[in-house]
């Protein structure tokens, strides 16, 4: 190997410039493929402080603009590595949404799919999807699928807050990006709330339905019973070194994936645990809804300590090395692009150091 200039180093550039003007790259000249994903992926590991910073952001727009008028009065969170449009990481999109008593957020629907993770609230807030309500309570977990028309309403008091998860940047990607809204501010409802969770929620479908959909027929998975899971699970003490007690949310049909495109997963990690570090291709974004702790993320000069606490946020991006420390019993939400790389045969993890 040498860097010596080429004999032909002229003749060379001349004839770059002449494919460059017909629209065309010579591919020796680009490294395409690099030989690891940090020589290409620009997030990088960060935070964001929902008591002290996006609370009170949320609340003061409030002051400034409505939800009909905003049709989301949402803030994204962009990640300090990346550039427009926003992202939290290179494969996926999240916002915190705030609504306020009385207030309509109107029916629309979109081609990316989308979650709720309820962050704030009194239970009386609530999203309706393909015409059945969800009322929300912090910690719980709600699918909005593909092209399905839905809104958000609040018929309690006080402010109430959510993390949106979206694959806004695979959809993108791709380029099917679509979005309507419905006539009227609300979508008709057909079904009472907690239909879906009644029909295929406890083991059980009804005996003369298909389910054939991509996503899970259920559209909210309530706190309580995800937490009183992994509380159960805690007996056997068969803590795994790397995630604590970690649960997938799935469709009950089929037992993959509650969503197609985005795998989403509630977690333990008891008083003083600390998970050995782990390294894995997916984006994954947190956020605590009991616990604090910190996160140990990065390697050599980008290594850093990250503190947590109940209803932050935190981003971990492809393939940095990461591990949880718990200074109480910490129970966090998380959201990653997991399935979506199983699906393409992409995904890969490293329990360790290497």
């Amino acid at each position: 190997m040498t860097d010596a200039k080429p004999d032909n180093a002229a003749e060379r550039e001349r004839y770059y410039a002449k494919v460059g003007a017909k629209d065309l790259s010579p591919l020796w000249t680009t490294t395409l493929v690099p030989p690891l994903p940090k020589n290409h992926v620009k997030s990088v590991p960060h935070l964001w402080d929902f008591d002290n910073v996006l609370r009170p952001l949320l609340l003061e727009a409030g002051g400034l603009i409505t939800a009909k008028e905003a049709n989301r009065r949402v803030l994204s969170l962009e990640n300090p590595g990346l550039g427009k449009p926003p992202r939290i990481l290179e494969s996926l999109y999240a916002g915190l949404q705030m609504i306020l008593p009385g207030e309509c957020a109107p029916a629309h629907r979109h081609s990316p799919s989308a979650l709720r993770f309820i962050i704030e609230g009194d239970g009386h807030a609530w999203t309706a999807v393909s015409g059945e309500k969800s009322y929300m309570k912090p910690g719980d977990f709600i699918i909005t699928p593909s092209n399905t028309w839905h809104d958000h309403g609040h018929d309690g008091e006080g402010p109430f807050f959510w993390m949106d998860g979206l694959d806004i940047p695979m959809v993108a990607t791709f380029g099917p990006m679509f979005f309507e809204h419905y006539p009227e501010d609300r979508a008709p409802q057909h079904r009472p709330p907690g239909d879906s969770l009644a029909r295929y929620g406890a083991n059980m479908r009804p005996v003369n339905e298909t389910w054939s959909k991509p996503e899970s027929p259920i559209f909210s998975y309530p706190y309580d019973r995800s937490r009183e899971a992994l509380e159960h699970l805690r007996k056997n003490r068969e803590w795994d070194p790397y995630d604590g007690i970690r649960l997938s949310y799935i469709d009950p049909t089929t037992g993959g994936s509650a969503m197609p495109t985005i795998s989403a997963f509630l977690q333990l990690v008891p008083k003083g645990f600390k998970t050995e570090t782990y390294r894995t291709t997916e984006n994954t974004v947190f956020s605590p809804v009991e616990g604090r702790g910190r996160l140990y993320v990065g390697e050599g000069e980008n290594a850093k300590i990250i503190e947590w606490k109940p209803r932050d946020i935190f981003a971990v991006p492809c393939w940095v090395p990461y591990r949880l420390e718990a200074d109480e019993d910490a129970f966090l939400f998380s959201f990653s692009d997991r399935v979506a790389q199983q699906k393409l045969g992409l995904w890969r993890e490293n329990r360790g150091n290497a």
